[in-house]
């Protein structure tokens, strides 16, 4: 079968030829229908070789959609036929966060060498793969694929890190989102469903701000020098009550330090290089504010997600590829100029 994987560090991934694989026990085959591509693929992809952690060569594709096309012995909770998502941050299922459905936060994960699909495990860029328990499936019934998949990471993550703020985003609240990406134009959907909260979005460009304008932005203003200022032009001396940075590069950090007010929230999303840091102390930021950094979320929350998306609340902006054409999916993230998320669908 074909699959893009990811053959050496600090590479573009290829499109490979390699045996389909088949479902051991407690195991599902999916045939897949759609796969998203990340900028944590790309995260993934330019770590340098001497820190690099993951199986060579590597099928990349944490976000999954596909039809159960085949189950290993003891499998009766999903049938053959089902359209299902696959739920990516596998964990063990025993321990005290997996047993509350928070498998992103696994004790075990590290020890038992649990990975992710895409992230260590073989991932969904490729015509079938294997889900190691039919736990990680959400069925999407008649959900188009495509449209859907993109939420099991740039649907679940912000969701995860927006609902801790819901109870402070009340009428007359400000939230805001730096980044009006893969993740962000979901993030703004979100919030105006969510809450009744004033949203303000920052992105580089006049075009990626009608973008965020256009999916539910009351106000959109430059993410340059003159962030911070122009923000608390509109918000007043209150400040951000919520800050969702969907970036993560130490620029963007800075901006969400300086705009979030009293007993506000900044909530780190985006990766950035990795290395970028808020800087907090009693004298460095508003007091009581709170800095989070999460990750991905739990398992009940992609229902709740894909059940947003059944009514209708979500409007994903997805470009389309094929798999022969993954590559290039790849080479347009990394070069930002992606409208939303790139989605690849096996011939």
């Amino acid at each position: 079968m074909k699959a893009i994987q990811l053959v050496k560090p600090q590479a573009e991934p290829e499109l490979r030829d390699i045996d389909k694989p088949s479902p051991g026990p407690g195991q599902v085959l999916l045939k897949i229908t759609a796969a998203g591509a990340c900028h944590s693929d790309d995260f993934v992809m330019n770590l340098p070789a001497e820190g690099f952690v993951y199986p060579i060569p590597m099928t990349l594709g944490h976000e999954g959609a596909g039809v159960v096309a085949e189950v290993g012995s003891g499998v009766t909770s999903v049938s053959e036929g089902t359209s299902v998502v696959v739920y990516g941050p596998w964990g063990c299922g025993v321990c005290a966060f997996c047993s509350r459905g928070l498998e992103n936060y696994c004790s075990n994960a590290a020890e038992l060498k649990i990975s992710p699909p895409g992230l260590g495990a073989p991932g969904a860029m490729a015509e079938y793969m294997i889900v190691d328990d039919p736990r990680h499936l959400v069925p999407i019934g008649d959900l188009d694929p495509i449209e859907t998949v993109p939420l099991t990471d740039a649907g679940l993550t912000p969701y995860h890190a927006i609902k801790p703020s819901l109870p402070k985003l009340v009428g007359g609240s400000t939230a805001v989102v730096l980044g009006a990406g893969g993740l962000g134009h979901i993030a703004i959907q979100m919030l105006r469903h969510l809450s009744p909260a004033r949203i303000i979005a920052l992105d580089v460009t006049d075009e990626k701000l009608e973008f965020a304008k256009s999916v539910g932005a009351h106000e959109a203003v430059l993410s340059n020098a003159d962030a911070v200022a122009n923000v608390r032009a509109i918000t007043g001396k209150e400040g951000a009550t919520a800050v969702f940075d969907f970036v993560g590069y130490q620029p963007t950090i800075d901006i969400a330090m300086g705009v979030v007010g009293t007993m506000g929230d900044v909530t780190i999303v985006g990766i950035g290089d990795g290395v970028a840091a808020a800087k907090v102390g009693i004298w460095a930021q508003p007091y009581e504010v709170s800095v989070r950094a999460p990750y991905w979320g739990a398992r009940s929350e992609l229902i709740e997600v894909i059940d947003l998306a059944r009514d209708g609340v979500l409007d994903v902006a997805v470009e389309r590829f094929s798999l022969d054409d993954g590559v290039e999916a790849y080479r347009k993230l990394a070069a930002n100029k992606l409208r939303g998320r790139a989605v690849v669908v096996p011939d």
